[in-house]
């Protein structure tokens, strides 16, 4: 797979699947797809269902179809990640870690199908942070995956200490560990009721999750602790561009901040560190994030075949700055 990556011009690092071989392996939770009495297809998670998204024969779950239209769509190679519908950290450790490993085994069949055209991150059962260190360390080194992959709300705050094995863990395989939203309700707690209608869960919610993930990272002192961890978020950081002065004001002048943050930059240095996919649905927006976040920690990422699928930029030299950019990032 790295040597596809190597001479791919255009890697998108934001692309979910849904694998059938991972059905119900997560006890009452499922996951299970069905479909009603009218024919509408439905994907139950416990007593969540989603209705109306068509996984059977679409690109999320079949391969020579999602291969097809990433060629119609321009993508030489994508990364594959889990639902975030299908994260499961809050439901007992053991259904997680058979879904865990169900999953991981079952993304590394779907890889080989077409090994030049796809890779792939693992799922983790971060509610059990030494299950999490050993999936990790099995999918890296015998199913070869690239990574780990976890929701933004795992149980516990991303600077809890208790997570530093983990971290050292990534750092030790040498891999980058990838932090996604997902909505609230799905197997943990139902969130804020305000974001349970017009899917605001998703059009706001997951910014306002990523955006409070980056500050817990660098206020917590996760990326002080850990200056060789690699952590990657989606849609250009939430609302982490639009926040910088104020995340920079608080980092100087409030009381809870440690002396390291204290001077002019140094909130900047450590997000600098952080990466970031482009996947913002405006060029305007995408303009705004590159000049506060730079280029250089910026990846190309679509949410390939979701209702917000974002295109492939017309910009060879950007795309292909990009990829250079995820070349970095998973260690090709």
């Amino acid at each position: 797979m790295k040597s596809a990556l190597k001479t791919a011009t255009t890697i998108d690092v934001h692309a979910h699947v849904v694998l059938a071989d991972s059905m119900n392996a997560a006890g009452h939770y499922g996951p299970e797809i069905g479909q009603d009495e009218q024919g509408k297809p439905w994907f139950r998670i416990g007593d969540y269902y989603l209705h109306g998204v068509q996984y059977q024969g679409s690109a999320f779950m079949d391969v020579d179809v999602r291969v097809q239209r990433m060629d119609l769509a321009g993508i030489d190679v994508q990364v594959l990640s889990p639902n975030p519908l299908t994260y499961f950290h809050f439901i007992d450790k053991v259904d997680a870690v058979r879904f865990c490993q169900s999953h991981n085994d079952a993304l590394q069949q779907h890889i080989n199908q077409h090994p030049n055209r796809l890779a792939g991150v693992a799922a983790l059962p971060m509610q059990d942070i030494g299950a999490a260190c050993e999936e990790l360390e099995r999918a890296i080194t015998e199913l070869s995956l690239l990574g780990g992959y976890i929701g933004t709300d795992i149980g516990r705050h991303l600077d809890d200490p208790a997570l530093d094995r983990f971290y050292e863990k990534c750092v030790e395989l040498n891999v980058p560990l990838f932090i996604h939203p997902s909505p609230a309700g799905i197997d943990g707690p139902s969130g804020d009721a305000n974001l349970k209608q017009y899917d605001l869960d998703i059009i706001c919610g997951f910014a306002a999750q990523e955006t409070i993930a980056v500050a817990t990272l660098i206020y917590g002192g996760v990326l002080h602790r850990h200056p060789n961890l690699d952590i990657c978020f989606n849609h250009g950081g939430g609302a982490v561009p639009m926040l910088i002065g104020r995340l920079n004001q608080a980092a100087r002048l409030r009381p809870w901040a440690p002396e390291y943050l204290r001077g002019d930059g140094d909130f900047e240095q450590f997000l600098s560190k952080i990466w970031f996919d482009t996947h913002v649905n405006d060029q305007r927006v995408l303009d705004f994030v590159v000049q506060i976040l730079g280029k250089d920690h910026l990846l190309f990422g679509t949410n390939f075949v979701g209702w917000d699928q974002h295109e492939t930029h017309s910009d060879a030299e950007w795309n292909l700055q990009l990829a250079d950019n995820a070349r970095r990032l998973l260690r090709v």
